[in-house]
């Protein structure tokens, strides 16, 4: 029983990690986005290909140029040329 308990309590972490979005910086200079997660706004620096997590539990996401995306938290942001890509 206590095996059990122990690979429950490893795969509910690993599923918590996997929930968080992901972005990666293709460009070769520091990009900040704008991330607000529930009433709480804050600033996220990604450096150049740097790849960071962000936004586990679904936030809002204000890329370079201005745009506003919904996030739930398993997406994928690409910045390329300035220009940012969800998946």
């Amino acid at each position: 029983m206590k095996h059990l308990t122990i690979a429950a309590l490893v795969l509910t972490g690993m599923v918590g990690a996997a929930a968080a979005a992901t972005v990666t910086n293709g460009d070769g200079q520091a990009v900040l986005l704008k991330v607000t997660e529930g009433s709480q706004q804050s600033e996220l620096a990604v450096g150049p290909g740097q790849t960071v997590e962000f936004c586990a539990s679904g936030c809002f996401v204000t890329m370079p140029n201005g745009d506003r995306e919904a996030l739930t938290g398993s997406e994928q942001v690409t910045i390329s040329g300035g220009k940012a890509t969800v998946n």
